[in-house]
């Protein structure tokens, strides 16, 4: 009974008219999933690029989020180079609800001087769900503030970004929801979604081991009422087409996150561990799977495209 009355709680706060909360998942090898912070890099290399990444939250916990993102990009065929497409598409489920949104990206990639820089935008579709089957409401058989059988709303979705890369530094800046789009979950409900904005930076530090390097990185995430900021050291093995790379990521007040990867066969495999500094505690954290692979873009050459791991950065 307590576990439901929390639930109606939570789902009480999220269907509120007023909704001002962070509303973007929070993924801890963010550096390895550029596209979805950031259309400026959709076709940055020349490969087709592909990530995923699958989430489970506060394990242990019901009615947690689970989440699954999947992106695709590369340079876009028949233009000069410089041009980018990518597509995105994200799913999560939170208790009573379940959300959805698919985009598409278009970047351009200059040069200034030895600097590469990006821009992108991105228009897409966002689609909340709201099921009230597990509702209990007691005595009563409905209650005005829920809508009594399951309802469902979408509204257009657009983000922009720029990029910066310079012998293997690197720092983006974008907004996601750019235009707050409000989603109408029946006729007297509705999610209104605040604009999020991104900081993300990294660089690749080779030492004096030449089979061993450190990619320091942070991210800075804030919808002008939260702020969050992570900071992630890895360090990489690499010889020849083998690399292994293990880390640690700290959000100041939020967590600590152990990371460990690898390239195996061709693909990228990551994993990390989140453990709140929270109540939650280490038995209650976050599971996080992220995969990857590119392929050479021979479109009008003969011959079969050779399959490549997803870069450091």
């Amino acid at each position: 009974m307590v576990r439901k009355f929390l639930l109606l709680i939570l789902t009480a706060v999220c269907i509120s008219s007023d909704l001002q909360a962070q509303y973007d998942v929070h993924f801890s090898n963010y550096w390895a999933l550029n596209p979805y912070f950031n259309p400026a890099s959709s076709g940055l290399q020349d490969r087709l690029n592909v990530s995923a990444a699958v989430a489970m939250q506060m394990v242990g916990v019901e009615n947690a989020p689970k989440t699954m993102h999947v992106s695709a990009d590369m340079p876009m065929p028949l233009l000069p180079q410089g041009h980018g497409v990518g597509l995105n598409f994200f799913t999560e489920s939170i208790g009573m609800f379940s959300h959805q949104r698919f985009a598409l990206q278009y970047a351009y990639h200059g040069m200034v001087g030895k600097i590469k820089l990006s821009g992108g935008v991105q228009a897409g579709m966002i689609s909340e769900k709201f099921n009230p089957t597990d509702i209990e409401f007691g005595e009563a058989e409905t209650d005005p503030a829920f809508p009594s059988s399951e309802t469902d709303g979408n509204a257009i979705d657009l983000s922009a970004g720029i990029r910066a890369d310079y012998e293997g530094y690197w720092v983006s800046l974008s907004a996601k929801h750019l235009n707050s789009p409000t989603i109408l979950l029946g006729e007297n409900n509705e999610i209104k979604v605040s604009p999020s904005y991104y900081l993300i930076g990294g660089c690749n530090i080779q030492l004096n081991n030449p089979f061993i390097s450190i990619q320091p990185s942070l991210m800075v995430m804030s919808d002008a009422v939260a702020l969050r900021t992570d900071f992630t050291l890895r360090a990489t093995y690499k010889n020849d087409d083998k690399r292994f790379y293990g880390g640690v990521g700290y959000s100041p007040t939020n967590s600590v996150t152990f990371l460990l990867g690898g390239d195996f066969g061709g693909i990228s495999l990551g994993y990390a561990y989140e453990v709140y500094t929270s109540a939650l505690g280490a038995a209650n954290g976050s599971h996080e799977l992220v995969f990857g692979f590119q392929t050479e873009l021979n479109l009008f050459k003969k011959g079969k495209n050779k399959h490549k791991s997803v870069r450091i950065l």
